[in-house]
């Protein structure tokens, strides 16, 4: 018996809802300190939000908005060039792709009702698709107006499955920029034609269809390592270097029963650290399962930033990121409540991997 997996699942009202609420309490610690904004990652403390469909399903993330100097927002809305959207955000690996001119410059502007939005650069690598985009407006917009975020096609069709995180900058008053990452978990080609769709609430459809290929100049690293611990069988099977990342692949294992995915394989992460022990930050990734034959099966790509030319090797120890609170919904109706006493921790043994010399 085989039984696709979400974590999570919530109405789109209950998502629109989560996602204004925490947008506003962003906005509002952001208005007190008035420091500058860093996207947020996957937390490891707290569970994440996800929303299914029969189409797809969305982890939901929301950036928090940051105040930024009236000098620099005028600035920023009178900017005539595409490509400003990654090199303004505190991500390493997009900065670096952007100023090598490694990602897809768009630059494809729709306005509706004085709003325009403007789809500025993509890029698509080993884990993420990442898009930056502006929105402009006439008059300054409601925290919720856009309710859960950017949606997307591939080549006219919604992915199997998929995760997407968002971060927001408040600029000024009526100018924002927002990148959105998404994970998905299908196959995919080396280029394709990506439909957006940013609904406005007062019924506006901002849609476009964009180009968007993969970047070329990627090394893969075989590792092929395996372990089991605490019946947890573990398969790293490559890592991906390129000068947007490192992009993680592996595999988890878990027996189990089909009413309970809360099985400690589901909650894997990775540190990182290079041969001096200094921590590769993590932006963690969404992840897939499904139960075949009394086994959870999950997947998944964790990305994170790129590395220095000095490093060497690096030193990868999974872990367990147990949320202390949450649950799940199994089809339909049924609720699993989150029971941390449930799992236990499990000690994975670290492993290295060289760093290939032609990456330098």
């Amino acid at each position: 018996m085989k039984k696709s997996f979400d974590a999570t699942e919530f109405s789109r009202e209950e998502v629109r809802a989560a996602i204004a609420k925490g947008i506003q309490q962003a906005e509002e610690q952001a208005n007190m300190k008035q420091t500058p904004l860093q996207m947020k990652r996957k937390s490891k403390r707290k569970p994440l939000l996800y929303v299914a469909s029969a189409a797809a399903a969305f982890s939901i993330m929301v950036g928090s908005a940051a105040y930024v100097s009236p000098t620099f927002a005028s600035t920023l809305s009178q900017l005539p060039i595409v490509g400003s959207v990654f090199s303004n955000y505190d991500f390493l690996g997009l900065k670096q792709v952007s100023e090598q001119g490694l990602t897809s410059l768009i630059g494809e502007k729709h306005t509706i009702n004085g709003i325009s939005v403007t789809i500025d650069e993509v890029l698509y690598d080993e884990s993420n698709i990442t898009v930056g985009y502006t929105i402009d407006s006439e008059k300054e917009l409601s925290i919720e107006y856009f309710g859960a975020g950017l949606e997307f096609t591939i080549n006219g069709a919604n992915p199997v499955a998929s995760s997407a995180s968002f971060g927001k900058k408040v600029v000024g008053p009526t100018v924002q920029t927002v990148i959105a990452r998404f994970d998905v978990k299908d196959q995919m080609p080396d280029s394709f034609k990506m439909g957006l769709m940013l609904e406005g609430k007062e019924g506006e459809k901002w849609e476009f269809t964009v180009p968007v290929k993969k970047i070329t100049n990627t090394i893969y690293v075989p590792v092929n390592y395996q372990q089991q611990a605490e019946g947890i069988q573990l398969d790293v099977s490559k890592i991906s270097l390129s000068p947007s990342g490192i992009a993680l692949d592996y595999k988890a294992t878990e027996k189990g029963t089909i009413d309970n995915p809360q099985v400690g394989a589901s909650f894997i992460e990775f540190r990182i650290t290079d041969q001096n022990g200094k921590e590769i930050t993590s932006h963690s990734g969404g992840g897939e399962g499904h139960f075949d034959n009394d086994v959870w099966n999950f997947s998944s790509i964790k990305s994170f930033d790129p590395i220095s030319d000095d490093v060497q090797q690096l030193t990868i120890t999974p872990y367990l990121a147990l949320p202390s609170g949450g649950g799940g919904v199994q089809g339909v109706e049924t609720k699993i409540p989150f029971d941390r006493s449930a799992l236990k921790e499990v000690n994975f043994q670290s492993f290295t991997v060289d760093v290939p010399k032609q990456t330098k």
